[in-house]
């Protein structure tokens, strides 16, 4: 074993013949220009800077698979996933940003791809950037956003990730929760799994497994990738040119690239991670400073918090980890940053309170009792409407939480926060919960997500992520 192992690696780690191994893979990529015309860019940083745009496309799979992984409908034409991944210079770690489709976007002025229209910059969530302008406009867009100079441009569809990650003999998640999605048909009990491409795709398009919506289902996505990099770092993918090809064909045979990334890019970086392990990786979200911005004419959007997100695009451009050093790893290039660990009288819950949207109602005669729970929650996190009302009886005595069971997980996350309140379902309600002050009252307990150390924007490294952490 050894021996083969180490002929692979020789194989592999050979220019000339790695090069030989993947001739001709360039052939079946289909080529866009992400980056035409396109001035006033931001200034290079050290490493490279990768957009990951997963699209809705859907055009060759199977009716069967349609079926079964419930595929159907129209696709949307607009992106379902913006990943934002940064390559360390030393080849050593990679960083890996969720930026939300529903995020809140000024479009820069533009023309219509299709009809030469001009376009005055305007307001838009995000993922309308690729509808509007294609690749070219996308990336436009998130360069001014976040002032990150994109290097490369990949784009996968339905198709192309279920066919990839069947290429790599699927992937193992874990879950310590049951998962149930009736709209993508995704049903898993608590454990691990190892998941097919059509189950991997139910995995991270579920948005219906508890009130957390779309930023539940960035989390999810973003354990999977640290899942698909254990897999090719562990799993002899990257150390066998044979199944390194195949995977690298399947992948790049389907995908939409700009015209500088190939196949020796794919060498390139097959190189640059064999010596990745999970904690090589660091997932964030961007800071968010409103999850329920309203804008006319669009509806609910995602506001970012400007500037905790300027300090992560910040880190980003001059190469710097995402995530502060936990207690008993070396400090490497972060030394000097604060911990930033949790509160440790703070509650584990399995929603993070930003994700929870939370509408207060004094259900009392206590004049002001609805600002101090509205205000409590707030400062811990959760995000309230800001707005506390008069509830219909004035004469409460126990803190009521009422919610949609849709979103009981939410709700649970409040109840932490509230101790010896009364969790009251009502189908239908909505995303928001509701609490409903009584005189019992005391104060709002700390809560925290239940992953065990998080630094600023919510950074978790792979290896707190994979399955057997």
């Amino acid at each position: 074993m050894r021996i083969a192992a180490g002929l692979s690696l020789v194989v592999l780690g050979s220019g000339a013949v790695g090069h030989a191994v993947m001739t001709g893979l360039d052939t079946g990529i289909d080529r866009v220009d992400p980056f035409k015309d396109m001035k006033n860019r931001p200034q290079a940083g050290h490493g490279v800077n990768f957009l990951l745009v997963g699209t809705d496309g859907r055009d060759k799979i199977t009716p069967e698979e349609k079926r079964e992984y419930r595929l159907g409908g129209e696709p949307c034409h607009c992106t379902d996933t913006i990943m934002l991944v940064h390559l360390s210079a030393d080849q050593q770690r990679a960083s890996v940003v969720s930026l939300p489709r529903d995020s809140y976007a000024e479009l820069p002025a533009h023309q219509d791809p299709v009809t030469g229209k001009p376009h005055r910059p305007h307001p838009v969530k995000l993922n309308a950037a690729y509808a509007e302008g294609g690749p070219n406009l996308t990336v436009r867009t998130v360069e001014a956003m976040t002032r990150v100079k994109i290097d490369h441009y990949l784009e996968v569809d339905f198709t192309s990730f279920m066919r990839t990650v069947d290429a790599m003999g699927g992937v193992e998640i874990c879950t310590a929760r049951a998962l149930d999605d009736q709209n993508t048909g995704l049903h898993l009990l608590p454990g691990a799994h190892r998941l097919t491409g059509g189950q991997a795709l139910q995995y991270v398009r579920s948005r219906h497994v508890d009130g957390a919506s779309d930023l539940g289902r960035m989390q999810r996505q973003q354990r999977f990738v640290a899942a698909l990099i254990k897999q090719a770092t562990g799993g002899g993918v990257l150390l066998n040119p044979v199944k390194f090809k195949e995977v690298s064909s399947t992948l790049l045979g389907s995908v939409r690239a700009d015209k500088d990334f190939g196949s020796e890019q794919m060498l390139a970086l097959g190189q640059a991670m064999r010596a990745f392990t999970p904690s090589s990786s660091e997932f964030a979200s961007v800071p968010i400073g409103d999850a329920s911005y309203p804008v006319k004419g669009i509806g609910s959007t995602v506001k970012w918090d400007e500037h905790k997100a300027a300090q992560l695009f910040e880190s980003l451009r001059e190469d710097r980890p995402l995530a502060p050093p936990r207690p008993g790893r070396p400090a490497g290039p972060a030394a000097g940053r604060p911990a930033a660990a949790a509160t440790p009288t703070a509650v584990p819950v399995d929603v993070p309170p930003q994700q929870v949207r939370v509408q207060v109602e004094n259900g009392t005669r206590i004049d002001g009792l609805g600002g101090r729970v509205d205000s409590a929650l707030r400062a811990t996190g959760f995000d309230t409407t800001g707005t506390p009302a008069g509830g219909a009886g004035r004469d409460v005595r126990r803190t009521v939480i009422s919610y949609d069971p849709r979103w009981d997980r939410s709700a649970r996350t409040v109840a932490a926060a509230l101790p010896g309140s009364e969790l009251r379902a009502v189908p239908g309600q909505g995303r928001t919960v509701l609490v409903i002050a009584g005189s019992d009252y005391a104060k709002v307990v700390p809560v925290r997500a239940e992953d065990p150390y998080q630094g600023e924007a919510g950074v978790v490294t792979g290896d707190q992520v994979v399955c057997g952490r």
